[in-house]
C-alpha cells in the first residue's frame, strides 16, 4: 500500500523512549520532572485564578468552588480515554510494536472527539440543575451557572489538551507537554485579571471572565500540540484514516481500562457534590473554605499526579518488555519520593494554616474555617500521596479495578461520616474536613495492601 492509499499521516520521529533499562530512580526523575513542573504551574495558575476570583467577593467565589466540582467530573470523563490510551500504548511501546501503539493512538483522538459532544450537551444543559441541586444561596448558583457553562461549551478542548498529554506522556515524553502546559497556563494567569475585571478594551465579564481564560488558553494548547505533531515530535505515526474510522473493539478495550477509573472520579466529584451541600449548611464563608483549603492541597496533590504519570508510564512499559520486577521498584522508588514531599506539606499545613489561607482572602471566618481544614488536612496528606501514586501504578498496568473497588466505597463513605460529625455530634463544618481525612488514610492503606498482594503484574493487554 502506497501513502495515497494511507492518507495523511503524521510521522513521529525515528529515536524512541526506552524505559526498560538503566537507572529506575533517574528514569522516574526523568519523566516526573517536567510533569511536576507543569503541576506547578497549574497550581499556580489555580491560585492565582481563586485569588482574583476572591477579589470579586465571598458569593463569586462560592459560586466558582461549586462550579469545581462539577468540572471534577469533566475531567474524570476525559480519563475513560487517558487511562487506557496511557495503559494500552505504553504496553506496545514497551514491547516495540509501535503500529500497534500508534494505532491506538489514532482512535483516542476520535474517541475523546466523540465524547466531547456528548458530555457538552448534557453539561450545558443541565448547569442550573448541577448548581441549584447543592443547596447554595440564590446569588452564588447565579454565578456558578454563567462559570459552568462556559467551561462546559470548551469541552472539546479540554479533552483533546487531555488526549494530546497522554499520548505524549505514554511515550516517556513528558517536557513537550510541560512546555504547552507552562506557555498555556501563563497565558491564563495574564488573561484572567483582563477579562475578570475588564481590563484595558476589554468589558468586565467576572466569573464568566474566569471561565473563558481557560477554554481560550486550553484551545491554544490544542493548537501547539497540533504544531508539535506535525513537527514530528510524537514517536508515533498518527494516520488520518485510523481517525476517521471507529474501531469499537478498541474502544471498548480503551473503555475498559480507563471505565474503572473514571466512575471512580464521576463519584468522588458527585459525593463532593453532595459535602458542598452540606458545607452550604454553614454558609457561604464555608463554602469558600472548602475551595481554599482544596486549592492549599494542589499543590501537594499536582505534584503526586506528576510521579503518579511517571509512575504509570513506567510501569506499562516495564510490563510490556517483560520486566515486572523493574516496575514493582519503580513504584516503591516514586511512593518514597512523594512521602518525603507531602510530610514537608504537612507540617506547613500543621504550622501557618493562617498565612495560607489569608493568601486566598481576607474574609475572617473564611479564614478561620480553613485554617481548621488545613490543620485536619495535614494528618492524611502522606496517605493522599500513597493513593495517587498507587492508583498510576495500578493504571499504568491495566489493572484500574482495584482503585475504583476501594475509591468508591471510600467516597460514598464520608456522606454518612460527615452527617453523624456535623450534625449529630455537632462538631460543626470541620466534621467535612474530618471526613475527608479519614476516608483518605482508610482507603491508602488499603490499596497499598492490594498492591502487595501483585496480581496487578499478570494483567495482559492485546
Amino acid at each position: 500500500m502506497d501513502d495515497s492509499e494511507k492518507g495523511i499521516q503524521i510521522e513521529g520521529r525515528e529515536e524512541k523512549y526506552d524505559l526498560t533499562s538503566g537507572s529506575i530512580l533517574s528514569a522516574i526523575v526523568k519523566l516526573a520532572w517536567p510533569v511536576v513542573a507543569t503541576m506547578f504551574v497549574h497550581t499556580a495558575f489555580l491560585i492565582t485564578d481563586m485569588i482574583w476570583v476572591g477579589r470579586l467577593g465571598a458569593s463569586e467565589m462560592a459560586g466558582v468552588i461549586s462550579s469545581v466540582f462539577i468540572i471534577w467530573i469533566l475531567f474524570s470523563v476525559a480519563e475513560v480515554v487517558t487511562a487506557g490510551l496511557v495503559a494500552i500504548v505504553a504496553r506496545h511501546y514497551g514491547a516495540k510494536n509501535y503500529d500497534r501503539a500508534s494505532y491506538a493512538a489514532s482512535q483516542a483522538i476520535t474517541f475523546s472527539a466523540a465524547l466531547s459532544v456528548i458530555v457538552t450537551v448534557i453539561g450545558y444543559a443541565f448547569s442550573p440543575e448541577f448548581l441549584k441541586f447543592m443547596g447554595t444561596e440564590p446569588d452564588v448558583t447565579s454565578f456558578g451557572i454563567d462559570y459552568l457553562r462556559l467551561r462546559f461549551a470548551g469541552t472539546i478542548f479540554l479533552l483533546w489538551y487531555e488526549v494530546g498529554t497522554a499520548l505524549f506522556r505514554s511515550t516517556g515524553d513528558t517536557k513537550t507537554p510541560m512546555i504547552l502546559s507552562i506557555i498555556a497556563v501563563t497565558g491564563n494567569i495574564v488573561l484572567d485579571p483582563v477579562l475578570i475585571f475588564g481590563w484595558g478594551p476589554f468589558p468586565r465579564m467576572g466569573v464568566e471572565g474566569a471561565a473563558l481564560a481557560t477554554v481560550i488558553t486550553n484551545a491554544f494548547a490544542v493548537v501547539g500540540f497540533v504544531y508539535y505533531l506535525i513537527r514530528g515530535k510524537l514517536t508515533l505515526t498518527l494516520k488520518m484514516l485510523d481517525m476517521l474510522k471507529f474501531d469499537f473493539v478498541l474502544f471498548w478495550q480503551m473503555t475498559k481500562i480507563g471505565l474503572p477509573i473514571s466512575l471512580n472520579g464521576i463519584l468522588f466529584s458527585v459525593v463532593y457534590v453532595f459535602m458542598n451541600k452540606i458545607t452550604a449548611s454553614y454558609g457561604t464563608e464555608a463554602i469558600a473554605a472548602l475551595g481554599v483549603g482544596n486549592r492549599s492541597e494542589a499543590i501537594s496533590c499536582l505534584i503526586c499526579f506528576g510521579i503518579s504519570v511517571a509512575v504509570a508510564t513506567m510501569v506499562g512499559q516495564n510490563l510490556g518488555a517483560g520486566k515486572p520486577d523493574r516496575a514493582e521498584k519503580s513504584v516503591y522508588i516514586a511512593l518514597l519520593i512523594s512521602i518525603v514531599i507531602t510530610g514537608v506539606i504537612s507540617i506547613l499545613f500543621l504550622a501557618i494554616p493562617g498565612l495560607i489561607t489569608r493568601a486566598f482572602i481576607s474574609n475572617e471566618l473564611v479564614v478561620e474555617y480553613s485554617s481548621d481544614y488545613l490543620r485536619i488536612l495535614a494528618l492524611s496528606q502522606v496517605f493522599m500521596a500513597l493513593l495517587i501514586v498507587l492508583e498510576g501504578a495500578f493504571s499504568g498496568a491495566g489493572d484500574t479495578m482495584p482503585p475504583m473497588l476501594i475509591g468508591i466505597p471510600a467516597a460514598i463513605l464520608r456522606l454518612p461520616i460527615a452527617y453523624v460529625l456535623c450534625f449529630m455530634l455537632n462538631v460543626g463544618v470541620n466534621g467535612v474536613w474530618w471526613a475527608i481525612t479519614t476516608t483518605t488514610i482508610l482507603s491508602a492503606v488499603v490499596l497499598l495492601f492490594w498492591f502487595r498482594k501483585g496480581r496487578w503484574k499478570l494483567r495482559e493487554i492485546h
